[in-house]
């Protein structure tokens, strides 16, 4: 699919801003006052940011309130409630913490659980889509919220929790990239599934439906080079996990913390930008494009 800037900006923020919630919400830095406002204030800023980045991607973000009615049957709808929910809870936990030097332990483990359910109900929009083989298993889901709590704990600076945090999280983008780059043959789909004339014997496109292209192709059909998708998962890893752990491995300062950061969110947005770019929408067939 187009790695469109908006989802990837969304995918990475959010899941790094509810993943520090998540640890806010356990009491994790234990802090309080003006220290646990900054926290707060940094998880609150990527957790709506990346919501309000993927409006962007829609074609008439006005509307995007209307998602909110279909709870029952979209993974989007159940993102948005989760979302409000862990926002309130934790925004109700921090009046407590930075005001009135209260922990309200409950409350905090409630918005904790609701902002992993919010990474979750993320990470199953794409799940749910059969058309996307390479989403369409349980890895995925794997992948965002360990990423989502290897990325919170380092902005939580929790060091010892952080480091095998990390390493669970590249283990999980290992067997993701694997995994995924047998999904579309796995799932048996070809040209003559995709028209229903497979059963008549072997069928081949006898030239493109048109000339120009189209939404679909635009949206649906984005080519990465192989090599270049290898280059990039290796810049990938190293930036997200393996650079991380390494800062965090040697003697403690702020600054190799703050690189440590930085480092894991840039490996993560290229993460990010690979799971977009390399998706196989089957719609790929009709073209000649898989």
């Amino acid at each position: 699919m187009h790695p469109a800037p908006s989802v990837i900006i969304f995918t990475t923020l959010s899941g790094l801003g509810f993943g520090l919630l998540f640890f806010l919400g356990l009491g994790l830095p234990d802090v309080s006052g003006w220290v646990a406002f900054i926290f707060f204030a940094i998880a609150n800023a990527l957790a709506v940011g990346g919501l309000l980045a993927s409006t962007f991607h829609l074609g008439h973000p006005e509307r995007a309130w209307k998602a909110f009615t279909q709870w029952k049957t979209s993974w989007l709808s159940r993102e948005g409630w989760c979302a409000v929910l862990a926002l309130i809870t934790m925004g109700l936990y921090a009046l407590g913490v930075v005001f009135l030097g209260q922990r309200w332990n409950l409350l905090g483990w409630i918005g904790a659980l609701l902002s992993l359910a919010t990474v979750f109900t993320t990470s199953m929009i794409y799940t749910q889509l059969r058309t996307i083989p390479r989403w369409n298993m349980k890895l995925t889901p794997a992948m965002f919220l360990s990423f989502s709590l290897a990325g919170g704990s380092l902005l939580a600076g929790q060091t010892s929790i952080a480091v095998p945090l990390l390493l669970l999280a590249a283990l999980v983008q290992l067997l993701y990239w694997r995994q995924g780059d047998k999904a579309f043959s796995a799932s048996g789909t070809n040209l003559g599934t995709a028209t229903g004339l497979g059963q008549r014997g072997a069928v081949r496109t006898f030239e493109p439906p048109h000339t120009g292209t189209n939404y679909l192709l635009r949206e649906f059909v984005y080519v990465v080079g192989r090599n270049h998708a290898e280059k990039l998962r290796v810049i990938s890893f190293v930036l997200a996990f393996a650079l991380p752990i390494l800062l965090l491995l040697i003697p403690f300062s702020h600054f190799f913390a703050l690189l440590a950061v930085l480092s894991h969110l840039a490996g993560i947005a290229t993460s990010r930008w690979l799971f977009f770019a390399q998706a196989e929408h089957v719609v790929g067939l009709y073209y000649g494009k898989r």
